[in-house]
């Protein structure tokens, strides 16, 4: 008999509230931090006036564990703040939004352009 088996990691939070709800709430707010300390050290964002009329784009925290490299250190907590993109109305907020996440079509056209 074979038996198949889906990997789900369903220990993981889905939101922030549940993040800092869970047992593990120590280790997540740490993920919390050292992202938060990661943004601003690379100076990904700046503090601006919201213009007359317009919307904020929403964000959302993700979470995952790591599985770590020795088995001492246990599973490492990582925690990445991502805006909703998608909340985004062409003409409207569409064209200018940055990301500190780098798309995989921009690494493509970066090789490309070495390669040539």
């Amino acid at each position: 008999m074979v038996s198949f088996a889906l990997l789900i990691s369903g220990d993981e939070p889905t939101t922030f509230h549940v993040a800092i709800t869970s047992q593990e709430k120590k280790e997540w707010m740490g993920a919390m931090a050292e992202e938060m300390e990661y943004l601003q050290k690379n100076q990904t964002s700046e503090l601006v006036q919201l213009p007359q009329g317009k919307k904020t784009i929403g964000y959302k925290w993700v979470y995952r564990k790591k599985p770590s490299v020795s088995e001492k250190q246990g599973k490492k907590f990582k925690a990445q703040l991502v805006a909703k993109g998608y909340s985004q109305q062409k003409g409207i907020d569409y064209d200018e939004i940055f990301s500190h996440v780098v798309r995989h079509t921009s690494i493509r056209a970066v090789l490309a352009l070495v390669a040539s």
